[in-house]
């Protein structure tokens, strides 16, 4: 994953940095990339049982770090999941790549129709682009 180079790369002090005009933080963008391949996959394939759950509340499209309360996976468990997620991701999806989905998944107002394994895989690899981007973008501002 090209997050994983961008967030062994996050300084410290920057994981929380939220500058004005910025949604997210580097934090919400790891969390939120390692959920969306969670959630997208189980939705693909029904007999997959997502990791670490308990983080969907946190990362989902929608949520912000502003919201929180409570426990927040740290840097440190971001940057393991992440690295870690392939390696139980690509054993379940690899022969699964051309299955029809039960349901397929409907992006924007029709803008976009998944209906295959592959299609949500080529989606969520567009997907980690730019939030990966933001991610290095926020490590490189200065703190105000």
């Amino acid at each position: 994953m090209h997050t994983i180079g961008r967030v062994k790369r996050v300084e410290s002090s920057k994981w929380d940095f939220q500058p004005e005009g910025m949604n997210n933080t580097i934090r919400w963008l790891a969390g939120h990339i390692f959920v969306t391949v969670e959630m997208f996959i189980q939705q693909s394939i029904k007999t997959y049982e997502p990791v670490n759950q308990a983080w969907f509340p946190l990362f989902e499209e929608g949520t912000s770090p502003a919201d929180w309360d409570g426990d927040v996976p740290s840097g440190e468990e971001l940057l393991a999941a992440l690295r870690e997620q392939l390696s139980w991701i690509i054993p379940v999806i690899e022969d699964k790549l051309p299955l029809k989905m039960a349901e397929p998944l409907v992006i924007g107002d029709d803008i976009l129709t998944i209906d295959t394994v592959e299609g949500i895989v080529q989606f969520l690899s567009w997907h980690e682009g730019p939030h990966a981007g933001a991610i290095d973008t926020l490590n490189k501002c200065k703190d105000i």
